[in-house]
């Protein structure tokens, strides 16, 4: 009798990005639907709410449990340096366990928000290298990619990137990112971000009701001088459009995508306290989606938010801090309806939203049609995947 499959996960899964677990959830169904007798292992940066969340069987991704956050002293300094090193041998033990590592979605290789490439990038390529060491296949599925002005951190993403054993994108720019790196990416397709697998909820709608997915926006990896400017010019402009909308006499419910924009939802709600301003606490994207299913346009800056809007067919307009907000609002056809976070006014983006509404009718109709589109194409990824790297019977 064959063994069953032995699947492991792998990710920055269980931290607090909604985005990161929905792609993870998307994987999961669909390994749970085709190959229900698989054992399923994570490594990831929650393990504790992976195992309880999910039911799986979990690993700290890192031996230095503080790892992302900045070092406060000469122990820290060490214990960081030491965690890198006993991190080769943690996660070639683990891969060494595995048939099959799936790195679901996320930007794995991306670099549009601060990253030091000692952090994730380093994880990641030690799980490629792993994987080649120990002969374990290791899929990207569907992640993100970007161009980085840092050489290591480019160097690290393309050795990491080179060693998988196979490699899809969620956009043409994210393949074009890693080509840029000097790898081969001829066999590599292109497919939709995971989460258009994700199925979607049926909630009434409120009338007139608008959702402002908000973000702890801090620039990129060049701002960091900058960081709290452009925070504080972010928040000024969302809590004043915000405050416009309820003027109006329009119920807003605040979105987040992740556990650091929690605060920026604490000062809009300080500053405005109307009974017409909502918060609905999410900790899945699915919750994400069912709370944002309730809204009749979104206007979102963090990359799911507007993921889950337009998986909802929800007239969207995009705040965007990366070329991907763009390009997948294009992909659906409403690349119109995009803003650069950076330099957004109230005045232009209240005009914008205007005429998001006037076409609301139009957009759901081709939002509809596209998303249906996308979730088939998904649909012929994981049968690839399951049909190259786990057939029936073969382990």
């Amino acid at each position: 009798m064959t063994p069953p499959a032995r699947i492991g996960l792998f990710g920055l899964l269980g931290s607090g990005n909604l985005g990161n677990d929905g792609s993870f959830e998307a994987v999961l169904g669909y390994l749970r639907a085709a190959h229900p007798e698989a054992e399923i292992s994570v490594m990831c940066g929650g393990p504790e709410v992976v195992a309880s969340r999910y039911g799986l069987e979990t690993t700290a991704l890192n031996w230095y449990a503080r790892e992302y956050r900045t070092a406060s002293g000469p122990w820290s300094v060490v214990a960081k340096a030491m965690g890198k090193l006993i991190d080769i041998g943690r996660t070639a033990v683990w891969v060494r366990r595995q048939d099959l590592v799936i790195v679901p979605g996320m930007g794995v290789l991306e670099s549009t928000l601060p990253l030091r490439p000692w952090g994730f990038p380093y994880s990641l390529l030690l799980l490629s290298a792993s994987g080649r060491l120990v002969g374990t296949k290791v899929a990207l599925v569907s992640v993100g990619a970007s161009a980085s002005g840092h050489r290591a951190t480019r160097s690290i993403f393309g050795w990491a990137a080179r060693l998988a054993s196979y490699r899809s994108y969620r956009d043409e720019p994210s393949r074009e990112a890693v080509r840029a790196l000097g790898v081969d990416v001829t066999a590599d397709q292109v497919y939709p971000d995971l989460a258009f697998a994700l199925p979607v909820p049926a909630e009434p709608v409120v009338p007139r009701s608008v959702g402002v997915g908000v973000m702890a926006y801090h620039g990129g990896n060049d701002d960091r001088s900058r960081a709290g400017e452009l925070y504080d010019s972010y928040v000024d402009t969302m809590t004043r459009f915000v405050a416009k909308l309820i003027g109006d006499g329009r119920p807003v419910r605040l979105f987040t995508g992740d556990l650091a924009d929690r605060q920026v939802v604490g000062e809009i709600v300080a500053a405005l306290d109307s009974p017409l301003l909502s918060a609905p606490e999410t900790s899945t994207l699915a919750e994400l989606m069912r709370a944002m299913s309730t809204v009749e346009t979104v206007v979102a800056t963090r990359y799911h938010n507007v993921l889950c809007a337009l998986k909802l067919a929800k007239p969207t307009l995009s705040l965007g801090y990366a070329a991907k907000n763009e390009v997948l609002m294009t992909r659906l056809g409403l690349g119109d309806f995009c803003l650069p976070v950076r330099d957004i006014e109230v005045d232009e983006l209240l005009s914008r939203f205007t005429e998001l509404e006037d076409r609301a009718d139009e957009l759901r109709g081709t939002l509809a049609g596209r998303g249906a589109e996308l979730t088939r194409s998904l649909e012929r990824q994981f049968a690839g995947l399951s049909a190259t790297f786990l057939p029936k019977g073969v382990r």
